[in-house]
């Protein structure tokens, strides 16, 4: 249990309280705790980040944990709205800028968390003064990694190369810091707002033309933004409208268009496009046409040059020209929509575009997902949709989902659907989890898990052999293990945050490999396990990281290469499975101990 006693100066108001209860019961729910201040850093960093509605792995991706920060707890990378990953085209190094158009938004948001009930300037001061060399761009990386921990530079670094490797086209570029404890915001004193202000104008010379903001959020934002569900029910109002059964053709006017994407604060809803299957891609060609367009008032109507935008919905009331809409998800024209919020949230309200009317199919589909599936993949079908962006209309995706249902959890193929329905969040697994686990443990491909996070399953070929003919109770085994693995290494104290980050998934195969004896080349050699209703922990979770711990050792003596490198490369994965079999038949020889118990020797 999260025990925050009260101490000196402690508020009395009810949302301190109420706070506080609720970090309680977060803890309580989880099958390893985690340290008071380790949680409090995971809770502060969803929150401070509310509105972009990350999921729950890529919050965790972006806590950085251990010593050495710089007064900063979470650091995470934006790139045309889409949160950066080590795996995105930006960071390669064959990237080229000629494919990017100019005014791309690049963001880096900071977040440092502490459970005091005060806001410090100390605190701030900290943070300014790393973050005068981590965004320096003529800072040295190897004087950095001597001065902060290695993912702190690293995450920082995401932002440095993207923002040098983009230069040319000019990109918008905003920094954000959130400074989150469990005090009161109004009682902050005046040193602290200056410190806060001071640190603003800082990050706004990151280069010139950047924008930059610096907030404080405390008991009762942390209290609001944890008790807010994002709400699938909206209106929408229209100028003229055809009806056919129960769906519905309609034209609105901008002015309204955006009263139906945009939320209190006027910042788009980032949840009604988790089924669409294209991320916003920015200042591509059709989004450029599409803005200039609207800027012009000379063009033809909008919705005469515009495919418009399809909205599938649960249920449809129509009163006085508005729609009320139940379960709304837009499936097709999220280009067209970011680009709308983009050009109007900062317009003035006389401006012409306010004026100009966009197409919107209301297509009620009720709660059959299987309908609503055929309608993004046929919709989808239309434009130049690689068939990866399909993969959650699959068949497979929905049996899945069906199958982990009916066992008390929750695979979210639809991003954040079942976390936004307040389900038991440490039995929610993501499509990208999933396909991670398998990769490593039901392939021996670890190194692909750690180096292609969002990736994995661009090609066909990669996509079939992770989600082919695989018994589903072998599909929740895998979900399972890994959770169990993460668990595991979350908990021992020994382990560093870069170890976990590198280390997981070699440690789920050897695990793996261990409970099978002999190297698993196919999902399906897991099955025998599953029906004997096997456990990963059988493995002795704890020998199996110190065998990788000590295989690790050896591969970075004799290639001097990176941790990040050698945990990504092909052959510290032979140099393991090379060895595992001798490392089980030495823990069948009795060697070894019952499950996670005393290390034993290895080879």
């Amino acid at each position: 249990m999260m025990a925050m006693t009260k101490g000196k100066g402690e508020m009395s108001n009810n949302e301190l309280i109420l706070l506080n209860q609720m970090l309680e019961e977060i803890q309580a729910e989880r099958t390893t705790p985690l340290k008071d201040s380790d949680a409090f850093e995971l809770f502060s960093c969803e929150q401070a980040l509310f509105d972009r509605d990350l999921s729950l792995d890529e919050i965790a991706e972006g806590v950085l944990g251990g010593g050495n920060d710089g007064g900063i707890d979470g650091v995470y990378v934006f790139l045309n709205e889409q949160l950066v990953h080590e795996d995105n085209e930006v960071l390669q190094s064959n990237f080229s800028a000629k494919k990017t158009l100019n005014g791309v938004r690049l963001e880096i948001w900071l977040v440092q968390a502490k459970t005091e009930l005060s806001f410090s300037e100390t605190a701030i001061e900290k943070v300014a003064d790393s973050v005068r060399r981590l965004l320096n761009l003529g800072e040295d990386e190897s004087t950095l990694a001597n001065l902060y921990s290695h993912e702190l530079v690293k995450r920082t670094g995401w932002f440095r190369t993207a923002l040098k490797r983009l230069a040319s086209r000019h990109p918008n570029v905003e920094s954000r810091f959130v400074y989150v404890t469990r005090g009161e915001v109004a009682s902050a004193n005046s040193k602290v707002l200056l410190r806060l202000r001071d640190l603003e104008n800082q990050l706004k010379a990151v280069m010139p033309g950047a924008t930059a903001q610096a907030e404080l959020l405390g008991a009762a934002d942390l209290y609001t933004r944890a008790n807010t569900i994002p709400s699938y029910t909206t209106q929408l109002t229209y100028q003229e409208t055809a009806t056919s059964g129960d769906s519905h053709l309609a034209l609105v006017k901008l002015r309204d268009y955006m009263k139906f994407l945009s939320n209190e604060k006027g910042e788009i809803q980032r949840h009604i496009f988790d089924w669409n299957v294209r991320d916003y891609q920015g200042s591509v060609e059709v989004n450029r046409e599409i803005r200039e367009s609207l800027d012009d008032p000379n063009a033809p109507e909008f919705w005469w040059l515009n495919n418009g935008v399809t909205v599938v919905c649960s249920k449809a009331s129509s009163v006085s020209k508005t729609y009320s809409l139940d379960n709304v998800q837009v499936v097709n024209g999220l280009q067209t929509s970011y680009t709308i919020h983009g050009l109007l949230e900062k317009a003035s309200e006389d401006h012409p575009a306010n004026e100009r009317v966009v197409l919107v199919r209301i297509l009620v589909t009720g709660d059959d997902l299987a309908t609503r599936d055929r309608v993004i993949r046929a919709t989808n079908r239309q434009t130049s949709v690689p068939e990866a962006s399909l993969r959650a209309t699959d068949v497979v995706q929905r049996d899945i989902e069906r199958f982990f249902l009916a066992n008390g959890w929750f695979y979210d193929r639809r991003k954040n659907f079942y976390r936004n329905t307040g389900k038991d969040l440490e039995r929610l697994v993501s499509i990208p989890f999933l396909a991670q686990a398998i990769m490593a443990m039901g392939l021996s491909r670890p190194n692909d898990s750690r180096a292609r996070p969002t990736s994995l399953l661009k090609k066909n070929e990669d996509y079939k052999k992770v989600f082919g003919s695989v018994n589903l109770k072998t599909y929740l085994w895998l979900a399972k293990s890994q959770k169990s693995v993460d668990a595991f290494l979350l908990s021992a104290s020994d382990v560093t945050a870069q170890e976990r980050s590198n280390l997981r998934f070699h440690v789920s195969m050897v695990a793996a490999s261990r409970l099978v004896k002999t190297k698993i080349v196919a999902p399906g050699q897991l099955n025998a396990l599953v029906e004997e209703q096997k456990s990963i922990e059988d493995a002795n979770l704890r020998e199996c990281l110190e065998y990788v711990r000590k295989k690790f050792r050896e591969q970075k003596r004799a290639s001097a290469d990176s941790d990040d490198k050698i945990a990504k490369g092909q052959p510290f994965v032979d140099s393991l499975l090379q060895d595992t079999l001798t490392f089980t038949r030495q823990a069948d020889s009795g060697s070894s101990s019952h499950a996670n118990g005393p290390t034993a020797s290895l080879p």
